[in-house]
């Protein structure tokens, strides 16, 4: 096993309101956001998680959410330097944050940029007054572009448009016409992907009317020709980048690197090379418990079983399109590719869902589309 490349995640719990699709760690706002205090709490959380990885550099940054624009300029700062201050923090980090374009202004924008981050993800959605309505956002389509115009005008290294596909009573015009109209602000990274009914929502228990499978189908494929006609190549199942503008955090995850979570209900994964064993850790989710002194913020750690590994590391290998080389799966799992794993590799490339290749295995057209199936091959 060798220690593969690590980042940090952030996570900021606050939204103005919870939409009725989402499933993440997030809370509505009632009152005015503790910023301060829960910034003092991110960076003692990471001084107790530093201890695990010495010196290891940190190479990528993503504050997520819930929604971090709302957190003011001094808050960011300040958050930023203590993270420098506390890590090895690699000197050109690709620093992301995840924003509203309902909470952004220009002036605010211009603050997060100096407080030192150099990408942001912007939760667009749609570009559609009914759609949006629909998914419960606080923005509007006049809203969505101006963010945009932020970005650019900042002349960030990269930002990312954050869209969504399959909305309720979404024809196929609509969701193309959402798909021109991010092209036409020019994002160097284009996130798109299909609305999906999770539990604990409230479009789980209130389901919306959303396309069939014949609409979804034609949404995906045409509106894939109009990105590639734009120069976008997608990289990854739900991620469309112009070239060099990947986005590099993301790529760490898929790739089965290592990362630290702090903040409410953060996820972490960290590979111990000493031991040979790979731990995740989970952060208490609620931020009164997170912020609770008498507690400790980690809410549960655990050591990934062998047999789990596998399927983990494919899970998230398989969501590129780029190659997986072999040799990847002993060097990031510390396990051999034993029998049984790889008779589940042989199906899948029986079924024409992947390519076996001297040196590494690689998604197929068909596998990319049923990468479901292609997963549920491999366990």
């Amino acid at each position: 096993m060798i220690a593969p490349p690590l980042s940090l995640y952030v996570h900021i719990p606050w939204c103005v309101q919870k939409c009725p699709y989402c499933d993440f760690n997030s809370h509505g706002m009632k009152q005015a956001i503790p910023e301060q205090e829960y910034v003092s709490h991110l960076l003692s959380d990471l001084e107790n998680d530093a201890l695990k990885i010495g010196q290891r550099q940190i190479n990528t940054i993503f504050i997520g959410g819930g929604t971090p624009s709302l957190l003011s300029e001094s808050a960011m700062t300040r958050l930023l330097d203590g993270i420098k201050q506390r890590v090895n923090l690699k000197a050109d980090a690709e620093i992301t944050m995840e924003a509203n374009p309902g909470t952004l202004e220009s002036e605010k924008f211009s603050g997060f940029r100096r407080a030192g981050v150099n990408r942001i993800s912007i939760g667009v959605q749609s570009f559609q007054a009914e759609k949006l309505a629909a998914l419960g956002r606080i923005h509007d389509g006049k809203q969505a572009s101006a963010a945009a115009g932020y970005a650019r005008d900042a002349q960030l290294p990269s930002f990312n448009l954050d869209l969504m596909h399959g909305l309720p009573n979404q024809s196929i015009e609509d969701a193309l016409n959402d798909i021109k109209k991010a092209i036409s602000q020019h994002p160097p990274h284009l996130s798109w992907y299909q609305l999906t009914i999770e539990p604990n929502t409230q479009f789980h228990s209130k389901p919306p009317t959303l396309p069939d499978d014949d609409i979804l189908w034609d949404i995906q494929e045409q509106g894939q020709i109009l990105l590639e006609q734009a120069g976008y190549r997608q990289y990854e199942i739900s991620a469309y980048s112009l070239e060099g503008h990947q986005c590099q955090h993301n790529l760490n995850y898929w790739r089965f690197g290592d990362y630290l979570g702090i903040g409410c209900g953060a996820h972490g994964k960290i590979s111990d090379v000493a031991t040979g064993k790979i731990i995740r850790t989970e952060k208490v989710k609620h931020p009164r418990g997170y912020m609770d002194l008498s507690k400790d913020y980690l809410l549960k750690q655990w050591q990934v079983e062998e047999d789990d590994l596998p399927f983990e590391f494919f899970m998230n290998r398989l969501r590129l399109l780029e190659p997986c080389p072999k040799d990847d799966y002993a060097k990031l799992t510390g396990l051999p590719l034993g029998s049984e794993i790889l008779a589940n590799l042989q199906r899948a490339i029986d079924k024409g869902l992947l390519s076996d290749e001297p040196n590494h295995w690689q998604l197929t057209a068909l596998g990319k589309r049923y990468l479901n199936s292609l997963l549920e091959t491999l366990v």
